[in-house]
């Protein structure tokens, strides 16, 4: 991560605190003192501020229910954020890995751990997201099966060249579905059935991984050592196989 922030995350300082030890040269890396605050370091550095050596705190993976009408921020926008649920302190050095729309409900991964959450969102790394889907128009079976081959193969956004990466579509009842895709694009699951002529009237995240969600609306949880581990280790999906 970067120096300043490693500072803060060591130690009680405010980012402007820190930046004035670190241009005031009072902090070493790997005994060179180092006054440039976006310098990259690393957990095996060895970093002294003012001849205390630092060790960051442990980073924190948390799980939530996002309730509608609220924002994945770290502050208060047109809704309140979903923030103002959590009931620690220094949750400013938290970020959402993987944001849903302010209507839209679910499981959310909270974490500090940048290179967590990278594993996370990034669709090179096949990390599976489930959706349950309301929609405005029911669909027929033969409907419904042309839609999911569509959506195995990839369907055209408006606006953009690429296809979506291929995703599973399962269809619960005529107007309920539960959809994996690996991709985040911007209101990317409303786009893709509106793509296919229909609309999405209710949006709710399930799973993420292997990660399912098990907390009632507003509440949250730390995640296991396990589920910790699932994202770093494998990003396997125990759903339906995606490719084509």
């Amino acid at each position: 991560m970067r120096l300043d922030k490693f500072i803060c995350k060591s130690t009680e300082l405010t980012k402007a605190e820190s930046l004035q030890c670190i241009h005031e040269g009072e902090v070493c890396v790997n005994d060179i003192v180092m006054t440039d605050e976006a310098t990259q370091v690393h957990e095996n550095n060895h970093i002294v501020l003012n001849g205390i050596e630092l060790k960051p705190r442990p980073f924190r993976y948390i799980l939530m229910h996002k309730p509608a009408n609220t924002v994945c921020s770290n502050i208060d926008e047109a809704y309140p954020s979903l923030f103002n649920f959590l009931d620690f302190d220094k949750k400013s050095e938290l970020h959402i890995a993987g944001r849903l729309d302010a209507d839209t409900t679910g499981l959310v991964l909270i974490t500090d751990d940048g290179r967590w959450s990278f594993n996370i969102t990034q669709p090179t790394n096949n990390c599976c997201k489930v959706y349950r889907v309301g929609l405005s128009k029911p669909w027929s079976k033969l409907l419904s099966d042309e839609v999911t081959l569509k959506f195995k193969q990839g369907i055209p956004l408006q606006g953009e060249s690429a296809l979506t990466l291929p995703a599973h579509l399962e269809m619960i009842t005529s107007t309920e579905a539960l959809l994996t895709i690996t991709q985040g694009k911007f209101h990317q699951v409303k786009r893709m059935f509106a793509a296919v002529g229909n609309r999405v009237v209710s949006l709710h995240r399930e799973q993420i991984g292997d990660v399912c969600l098990d907390v009632d609306i507003g509440q949250w949880r730390y995640l296991t050592k396990q589920e910790v581990e699932s994202f770093s280790h494998s990003l396997s999906c125990s759903i339906p196989e995606l490719s084509t």
